[in-house]
């Protein structure tokens, strides 16, 4: 073998035609690999590719159809042909007609958000003739607590008593390896004697 110079580089032994590699080098080659990919990371979170969706929900009342709406003068086929149905109308009064839509989007965890929420409440006296035009938003809305129980079905568990208790009768006083019907024993059975 041939010595080498002491300024020649010596071979990858996985790929001869590699130099092995340096610490030095190594660091070099980790920080401009690092350095794009922690830029790219914090950028990213702005591009709108991220970002989900909005999807619209509901009934989105057109604000230019709204306007043309007058009370007093319109009617409930006015209303249906400018701005279309209701998404509700009032539970007690059939009256009141409700408008609702909202803008949301995906959050972490797949919970939806809220973006917007609009609320657009019609009116109308017993002859069909619009009163009354109210809109609410999202800073109208009140928060509603929420009660978490639940309404036990009866019979679904048992007392004290009817656990202690609840196996009584239901095991017969027979050993195991008899059985309690024994009619082949006294030749009582008609198809075992061969009539």
């Amino acid at each position: 073998m041939r010595p080498t110079p002491a300024n020649r580089r010596r071979s990858d032994p996985i790929n001869p035609s590699r130099p092995c590699p340096t610490p030095d080098r190594n660091r070099s080659s980790v920080r401009q690999t690092l350095y794009p990919l922690l830029l790219l990371a914090a950028l990213l979170p702005a591009c709108s590719v991220v970002q989900t969706p909005r999807q619209n929900r509901g009934n989105r009342v057109d604000l230019d159809a709204l306007k043309e709406l007058v009370p007093g003068t319109s009617t409930r086929a006015d209303v249906t042909s400018l701005i279309g149905s209701p998404t509700a109308r009032a539970t007690f009064d059939d009256n009141q007609w409700i408008y609702v839509s909202e803008t949301v989007h995906t959050r972490i965890g797949r919970t939806p958000g809220v973006l917007r929420q609009d609320v657009t409440v019609l009116t109308f006296d017993d002859s069909g003739v619009l009163r009354n035009i109210k809109q609410l938003n999202q800073d109208d809305s009140q928060n509603v607590s929420v009660v978490s129980r639940a309404t036990p079905s009866p019979g679904s568990e048992a007392s004290f008593m009817q656990q202690l208790l609840g196996n009584v009768g239901r095991f017969s006083a027979t050993p195991t390896g008899t059985s309690s019907n024994s009619v082949g024993q006294s030749g009582g059975n008609s198809s075992n004697t061969g009539l």
